[in-house]
């Protein structure tokens, strides 16, 4: 039989279902055969036809049926609106930081290294490793594996001057990741409806934490030198705040760095307050100009809680990090974590502990701070050619970002979109203030991928920005 003939039993068929109700049964193929004169195969592919518009379903051993037809209707998701209730508070669905982009935008948005500055042998060889042993196979201790945790504190001892006594691995809690940490962080020692003091402008992912956990911020004014002492004291003493975050080390977004005499004056604060200072740490292993100074170690009265993440500097896909704590508030960031995540991976434990633990992780560490050095550069150098509008406070001696301001009055979430469509991703300083800007900034991320673009992007921003200015 010809194609015609399946076509005619197909074409002959449509009309029967058409009038048949859902479930009813075909015709078998022998009085197919029968009615349209036609061979065995001509109406088995006229029934796979059917089958495959979705119009019949075959059963084997029972025979082929009308197959029942669903109206297609938009999902009714409203009654979730009075089962989940107003949330605490307005979160973005995706961060722009935490947006991909494709291989023809220049990125300078990412919060994290291109695959370039990550020690790529050590991670596949340590990942391999511990595949092979027993951290792949059991539970992790719930504040880690003991070895990573004598690690940070030996870290931090290292530092710590004489007269002050150093952390012991008991005051480490392992963590999966920094941001997780913060969460944690905030519920023990704030708590919901609690004021927390920030830096402003401020890491975009502690505003989100802090929101997350229904906690009350309170912005502390900062800039390229870090928050200012005096300004801090009145808001603890205004607001009855007990907990101050910051990162005084290559902070995200300005890069500043706090001078040894405003650690000092910002302890002096701490503990006149009987309060904790959070130290995020995010940049520890980002120096350029000069090296991290954590102020952990100049404490040994609780009054810091330090957090140290090596999600960045070893992989993005190995999300280790740690909290350190003293006294009671140690006790408590553990139990919220053994309630939030029970352990962490024991297998990307045991490979961040290989990581930084081999000779070549000193090598790379010193190759990483003159490729970032050579980055920051270009981009500043391209910055002033091409974006002579904007102003750079000072130029970071660590970290992975430029903090740019812009004329006043700058829409940057327009600018932000107007970029885009030039075909590169920059961050509007929006998203790094927890109270109103103080002014239209953006920021730059100069350790993504394809640093050789970075005086293409340039010219696309002074142009976008040019644009702007003339509206």
């Amino acid at each position: 039989m010809s194609n015609d003939s399946s076509a005619r039993i197909v074409a002959g068929l449509r009309e029967w279902i058409a009038q048949a109700p859902p479930g009813a049964r075909v015709p078998s193929n022998r009085a197919l055969m029968a009615q349209y004169g036609a061979s065995p195969v001509t109406v088995q592919k006229a029934v796979h036809a059917l089958s495959a518009l979705g119009l019949v379903e075959s059963r084997p051993g029972v025979g082929t049926f009308v197959r029942a037809t669903r109206t297609v209707r938009p999902p009714d998701y409203t009654w979730q609106t009075a089962a989940l209730r107003p949330p605490r508070a307005r979160l973005p669905t995706l961060a722009t930081p935490l947006r991909d982009s494709t291989p023809d935008v220049i990125g300078l948005h990412a919060g994290y290294p291109d695959r370039e500055l990550v020690p790529a042998r050590l991670v596949r060889a340590a990942l391999g490793r511990a595949a092979r042993g027993d951290a792949a196979l059991v539970k992790s201790p719930t504040a880690g594996l003991p070895e990573l945790r004598a690690w940070f504190a030996t870290e931090l001892a290292e530092a710590t001057p004489s007269g002050v006594t150093p952390p012991a691995p008991r005051d480490v809690v392992v963590l999966p990741g920094s941001q997780s940490g913060l969460s944690s962080i905030f519920r023990s020692l704030v708590g919901s409806g609690r004021p927390l003091l920030v830096e402003s402008p401020g890491y975009w992912g502690a505003i989100l934490a802090a929101a997350q956990a229904g906690v009350r911020v309170v912005p502390v004014p900062s800039g390229a030198g870090g928050p200012d002492p005096d300004e801090l004291a009145r808001a603890f003493e205004e607001t009855g705040a007990r907990v101050f975050y910051a990162q005084p080390n290559y902070a995200n977004p300005t890069g500043a760095q706090w001078s040894p005499r405003l650690v000092e004056q910002v302890l002096d604060v701490v503990r006149a307050h009987g309060a904790f200072l959070v130290e995020d740490d995010w940049a520890h292993d980002f120096g350029i100009d000069t090296a991290a100074r954590p102020v952990a170690p100049l404490d040994d009265a609780g009054h810091v809680v330090y957090l140290r993440s090596l999600t960045k500097s070893v992989s993005p896909a190995v999300r280790v990090a740690a909290v350190v704590a003293r006294g009671p508030a140690r006790d408590r960031i553990l139990a919220d974590r053994g309630a939030e995540s029970m352990y962490v991976s024991g297998l990307l434990q045991a490979a961040a502990l290989e990581v930084v633990t081999q000779p070549g992780w000193r090598t790379h560490l010193r190759d990483l701070r003159r490729a970032l050095r050579a980055r920051r550069d270009l981009l500043v150098d391209s910055l002033a050619e091409h974006v002579p509008d904007a102003h750079l406070d000072h130029v970071p001696p660590g970290g992975l970002n430029l903090w740019a301001r812009l004329p006043d009055g700058t829409d940057t979430d327009r600018l932000a979109r107007d970029c885009e469509a030039e075909g590169v991703l920059v961050v509007s300083g929006v998203e790094w203030f927890p109270a109103e800007p103080s002014g239209s900034f953006i920021r730059l991320n100069y350790a993504g991928p394809a640093p050789d673009r970075f005086p293409d992007a340039a010219r696309l921003i002074g142009r976008a920005l040019n644009r702007w200015t003339d509206r």
